[in-house]
C-alpha cells in the first residue's frame, strides 16, 4: 500500500481537481492508494469537501484539526495515520503534480529511505525563490547533506523512517536532514513545479527568519542532542578561563604597580575597562557551563525513553534458515 499525505489549509478550491488527479496516476501505475487529507484549521469550506471526497471514496481519510497547528503537525498526524510501508507528502496547492511520484518511488527502489523532491524550475516570485535558495545553501553546508530544495513539499519516505524521527514546530521540511542523522540514505529527484492557480501563498519573507532559528536547533539536535554539554560546556569553559586569565592579569599589574615600582604606573582597576570584560567572560562562562550540565541531565532522563541509534537489519538467529530475518521468524505463528 501506499499512502499520500496532503496537509490543506484552505485549499478548498484546488482539493478536488488534485484527487482526480492523484486518482488518474493510481490507475496507470498501478497503486494501492490511502489517501489522507489533514484539515491543518481551515477558514473555509476544506472540510466540507473532504467530508464529500471520503463519503464517495473508502480510501480516503480525513483529518481535521481544531485550529491551525501548522504543517510539521499535519504530517505528523497524517504518518500516525499511514499504513503504508511507502509513504509520499505533497502540497495542495496543484503546484506538486502528482504524476511525479512514480519518479521518486523508483529512486526509493534504487535503495534510498527518503527521496526529495527538487523544483529545479520554480513558478513562484523573486521574493520566494532567492530566500530559498539561499536557505538550501545554509541548510546543505552546515548539516552536510546536500539536496537542493530541502524544503520541497513532494517527498518519498519508507515507514522504518517515521518510527525515528519526530516532527514539532516547524522541523518538517528537515525531514531528509533528521533522516539522514539516523543513518538513513538520502537523495533527491528533479520534479514539475506548477503555477499557483487557486488561492494564495501561506509563506512570506517571515519564513526565511524562522527557518534560519530551526536550522540553528536542527543543527544541534542532531550534533549534540544526547552531549550538549560537549558544546555548551566547551563555549563556557574557553570563556571562563579567558574571564579567570584576565583577572589574574589585572591582579598581578595591580600588585606589581603597588610596589613603589618607577617603570610602571599605578593601575586603577575601576577604570580599567579589561577588569568589567574579564568579570563577564568569567560570570557567561559559568552559566554556559551551567546550562550545560542542566542540558546534559534533561538528556541523561530522555534518553530512557527514545533510542540514540538506528538498526538496519539482524542477523538471523541461530538454526533459521538462510535468507530469512529474525523479524520474519517473530512474526511467523
Amino acid at each position: 500500500m501506499l499512502s499520500v499525505i496532503i496537509p490543506l489549509l484552505n485549499e478548498s478550491a484546488s482539493l478536488p481537481q488534485l484527487l482526480r488527479e492523484l486518482d488518474g496516476v493510481a490507475e496507470v501505475h498501478g497503486y494501492d492508494l490511502q489517501i489522507i487529507l489533514v484539515d491543518d484549521g481551515s477558514t473555509d469550506e476544506t472540510w466540507t469537501v473532504i467530508s464529500r471526497l471520503a463519503a464517495e471514496d473508502p480510501r480516503i481519510l480525513g483529518i481535521r484539526f481544531r485550529r491551525n497547528f501548522g504543517k510539521a503537525a499535519a504530517l505528523s498526524a497524517g504518518f500516525q495515520a499511514a499504513e503504508g510501508e511507502r509513504i509520499v507528502t505533497l502540497d495542495g496547492d496543484l503546484q506538486d503534480d502528482p504524476a511525479e511520484i512514480a519518479k521518486l518511488l523508483a529512486k526509493l527502489d534504487e535503495g534510498f529511505d527518503v527521496v526529495n523532491g527538487w523544483k529545479r524550475q520554480r513558478h513562484d516570485p523573486w521574493h520566494k525563490v532567492l530566500p530559498s535558495r539561499v536557505f538550501n545553501w545554509l541548510v546543505s553546508h552546515l548539516t552536510g547533506v546536500y539536496l537542493h530544495d530541502h524544503n520541497c513539499g513532494l517527498k518519498a519516505i519508507r515507514r522504518e523512517v517515521l518510527h525515528e524521527i519526530r516532527l514539532y514546530g516547524e522541523l518538517h521540511r528537515f525531514v531528509p536532514v533528521l533522516a539522514a542523522a539516523k543513518g538513513f540514505r538520502t537523495g533527491e529527484v528533479v520534479v514539475q513545479h506548477r503555477p499557483r492557480k487557486f488561492g494564495r501563498s501561506k509563506y512570506g519573507l517571515s519564513r526565511l527568519s524562522k527557518g534560519l532559528l530551526d536550522l540553528l536547533t536542527v543543527k544541534f539536535l542532531i550534533g549534540y542532542g544526547q552531549r550538549p554539554q560537549h558544546l555548551l560546556g566547551t563555549v563556557g569553559l574557553i570563556s571562563f578561563l579567558l574571564g579567570g586569565l584576565g583577572m589574574l592579569v589585572l591582579a598581578v599589574r595591580w600588585t606589581v604597580s603597588r610596589m613603589n615600582n618607577e617603570f610602571l604606573d599605578d593601575v586603577h582597576l575601576h577604570q580599567t575597562a579589561s577588569l568589567y570584560y574579564s568579570i563577564a567572560l568569567f560570570l557567561m562562562g559559568a552559566q554556559f557551563m551551567s546550562i550545560g550540565l542542566l542540558g546534559e541531565m534533561i538528556a541523561a532522563y530522555m534518553v530512557r525513553e527514545t533510542d540514540t541509534y538506528s538498526i538496519s537489519e539482524h542477523t538471523p538467529p541461530a538454526g533459521a534458515p538462510r535468507g530469512v530475518s529474525s523479524a520474519e521468524i517473530s512474526e511467523s505463528p
